[in-house]
């Protein structure tokens, strides 16, 4: 593959990333603003009619378990969550995109830790998701380190 195409890939990617960080902080500033009554009843409303065609409907199950479940503390958890996860990948991403040298090293050690979490969500929840987000986080920094060797061999010219 040249490298035309392998930098395309990377810039598709870096771009994916930063959509799911702009997806974070939105969910972060919802679970920061709505409260989780509020929260229960529209997760009620969605899942109630799906639920009556079919009882056993997956998704609307879990979705009904989780908002019966859903705490202030666990808001509070996950707008922090969201919002620092998000904000700290949007700033690697812009980084990123204008080539400035630290955000590269930066952003494998970032997506290590944020793999390494996964990793260890993973053990509890068994979600799949959360294996296809590794999975990609892991394809996002062979590009990074790909590009890293890139930029570098260019800056010392």
């Amino acid at each position: 593959m040249d490298e035309k195409r392998i930098h395309r890939i990377f810039e598709i990617s870096i771009l994916l990333k930063g959509a799911h960080a702009l997806i974070e902080c939105i969910g972060g500033l919802i679970l920061v603003f709505v409260n989780t009554a509020s929260i229960r009843l529209m997760v009620n409303t969605f899942t109630q009619t799906r639920l009556v065609d079919d009882p056993d409907d997956y998704i609307a199950t879990h979705l009904a378990r989780l908002a019966g479940d859903f705490s202030v503390s666990s808001q509070h958890f996950y707008a922090f969550y969201l919002l620092s996860h998000g904000l700290i990948k949007a700033l690697l991403v812009i980084a990123l995109l204008r080539n400035k040298l630290w955000a590269y090293p930066l952003s494998l050690v970032v997506l290590g830790l944020f793999i390494a979490y996964q990793l260890y969500r993973y053990s509890y929840t068994q979600s799949a998701a959360l294996i296809v987000l590794t999975v990609f986080d892991l394809f996002v920094m062979l590009l990074i380190w790909h590009e890293y060797r890139l930029v570098q061999k260019h800056a010392s010219r």
